[in-house]
């Protein structure tokens, strides 16, 4: 949108009530910088090309300043100034805004003084086409900073808004830019200011002393026009500048920048990350990247176990992965002993497969004998060891139970039903996410044996899972490759798929398959009840399906520490960290239509 003036105007947002204005080409533009300033001078929003300029003292209430830092272009940088209590907004939206690092000094400008240090044979002069926008954006590139469209600089230059200078060589060639904004011209500031930015030189070939002549100069014309001080804002690092504006005479002032949180303004408001981040594994990377997202504090207290100390505002959780302080004692042993879940899950009326403990008597093959194959698993246990699946013969049924007490003393027998394996992520007793697990499979090539297309698969998973997933070439693997008619050494046709393994075990190699937009109803609301009933507020369910999308399902166990990285694109870490910071939660930060923020 552009108003009649040609001056930029790039909040699209009209709030009842507000006045509305009509650009040249007949867009509604709100009240902003018109050469008529609108009188009230309320939401000033200026644009620059680069990114907006918000006057925060011209809005009424700090819900509308947030709803325009929002608005924020893709690509562009924002800068609310002026802003009264700029950190109450800050606390509101700790993850969308921030108070940007940088101190902000002012210009007398009835003391200016020309300097005798200043660069000789500069021609310093207004920006005035598209030779000279094209120039700047040159010297904002060089510098590591945004350019703005050449349309919107010349524009904008052409207006009393903004007194946009360059310094030309006695080449001719443009080798620093300044831009000076007149508040007065903008909203007819009762104050009688005026502010600088974009302050830049060719590094290359600009002589010594550019920068010092163009804020003189443009401190001097802001003068003539009678404004009584120039502000602007610089990074606190920037040592050698402040000592320029100080020697110049400006002085610090309390003014507090705020901008949105983006890729460009990155820098600025991430912490440094912590000793140990770059030794931890996915499942805690996720966690710890969204907590310092949000400025929580993040301690990485020991990096091999994946543990994590999170600290905000007073309150302080440790966390092992998706494990927490949150989660009893009491919650995660029924989720350890699988034969204490099946039990918490019967007494909820919730389907589980027949099974036993195994004695190790006949008793074991009487009750395979009755239900058909079945699943021998360690008692405890995870990520799939010791579990041998489709056992039917009473000889491989002693072999599983021997294998599985390796891991565990006691081993549980169940029926082994037919299905998909579907895994539910829980947070605070809701459904985040859904996903059907398949065991690890390779593609045949007609050309490498089993063993080879292994070995290439496994490194694959490997590679995308940070080590986490990996084909082990043990005798579980060779028994399943060998009861579906192969060998190891032999070559695998073009296109045949062998699943080489027969649990879907993620650490064993196995694949996920988002699922969360098909879940049926009926088996979200089973899981609900699953997760309350064990008392925990994270867990990772496990049922086998006939589909996803239809009701039949047996919940076959839980997990107290499931791996929220394994569910992207849902939004598992974003609700974990809401149920450890509920106050850092989107729903926490509501605002009224009246601005007034919401208990």
């Amino acid at each position: 949108m552009e108003s009649t003036d040609g001056t930029k105007v790039s909040d699209p947002r009209t709030p009842p009530g507000r006045r509305e204005r009509v650009g040249a080409g007949g867009d509604p533009v709100l009240p902003g910088p018109f050469d008529d300033p609108p009188g009230d001078g309320t939401d000033v929003v200026l644009d620059c090309g680069w990114g907006r300029l918000v006057f925060g003292q011209t809005f009424a209430h700090p819900s509308d300043v947030a709803d325009v830092l929002r608005s924020e272009a893709a690509g562009s940088r924002d800068i609310c100034i002026y802003l009264r209590d700029p950190h109450v907004l800050v606390s509101r939206l700790p993850d969308e805004l921030f108070i940007d690092p940088s101190l902000t000094y002012r210009l007398d400008l009835a003391n200016v003084q020309q300097d005798a240090d200043a660069a000789a044979g500069l021609r310093i002069r207004e920006l005035r086409d598209d030779a000279d926008g094209h120039a700047v954006n040159r010297i904002y590139a060089r510098n590591g900073m945004l350019t703005a469209p050449v349309d919107v600089l010349v524009a904008n230059s052409a207006t009393k808004h903004f007194l946009h200078l360059v310094a030309e060589s006695r080449t001719g060639e443009i080798v620093g830019t300044i831009t000076g904004v007149d508040h007065v011209a903008v909203f007819d500031d009762p104050e009688s200011g005026s502010s600088l930015w974009c302050l830049t030189v060719d590094p290359n070939n600009a002589p010594p002393g550019t920068g010092k002549t163009l804020l003189l100069e443009l401190a001097a014309r802001l003068a003539e026009r009678g404004r009584r001080f120039v502000d602007l804002s610089v990074l606190a690092e920037n040592e050698g500048a402040i000592r320029l504006y100080e020697r110049l005479g400006f002085e610090r002032t309390p003014t507090l920048c705020v901008k949105r949180k983006n890729p460009i303004n990155q820098r600025l408001f991430l912490p440094k990350m912590p000793d140990g981040y770059d030794e931890l594994n996915p499942y805690a990377r996720i966690i710890a990247d969204e907590a310092m997202r949000r400025g929580i504090r993040v301690e990485v207290t020991d990096p091999a176990w994946a543990e994590l100390r999170l600290s905000n505002g007073g309150r302080t959780v440790l966390t092992r992965e998706s494990l927490s302080e949150l989660t009893s004692a009491i919650a995660m042993s029924r989720c350890d002993d699988k034969r204490v879940t099946r039990r918490v899950f019967e007494d909820a009326g919730l389907t589980v497969p027949r099974g036993r403990t195994a004695t190790g008597d006949d008793d074991d093959a009487a009750f395979m004998s009755s239900v058909g194959s079945v699943v021998v698993k360690p008692a405890r246990g995870e990520q799939g060891a010791g579990i041998t699946v489709g056992v039917s013969a009473p000889d491989s049924l002693a072999t599983a139970v021997a294998l599985a007490r390796r891991y565990c003393a006691d081993v549980l027998i169940e029926e082994m039903c037919r299905g998909e394996d579907l895994r539910v992520l829980l947070i605070d007793h809701e459904v985040v996410a859904a996903a059907i697990r398949r065991p690890a499979s390779v593609l045949g090539d007609g050309r490498r044996s089993i063993t080879e297309l292994i070995e290439r698969q496994s490194q694959r998973r490997a590679a995308a899972t940070g080590g986490e997933s990996r084909i082990p070439t043990d005798d579980l693997t060779r028994e399943t490759v060998r009861e579906a008619g192969f060998a190891m050494d032999d070559v695998l046709p073009e296109g045949a798929v062998l699943a080489v393994r027969r649990t879907a075990n993620l650490h064993t190699g196995g694949t996920i398959h988002d699922v969360t937009s098909r879940l049926h109803p009926g088996i979200a609301a089973a899981c609900v009840t699953a997760s309350r009933a064990l008392g925990i507020p994270v867990t990772g369910l496990d049922l086998l399906v006939r589909s996803c999308d239809q009701p039949e399902h047996v919940f076959i166990e839980a997990n107290e520490r499931p791996g929220l990285a394994n569910h992207e694109p849902q939004p598992t870490a974003e609700r974990f960290i809401d149920l450890l910071f509920p106050g850092t939660s989107a729903a926490h930060r509501l605002w009224t239509p009246a601005g007034v923020p919401a208990e």
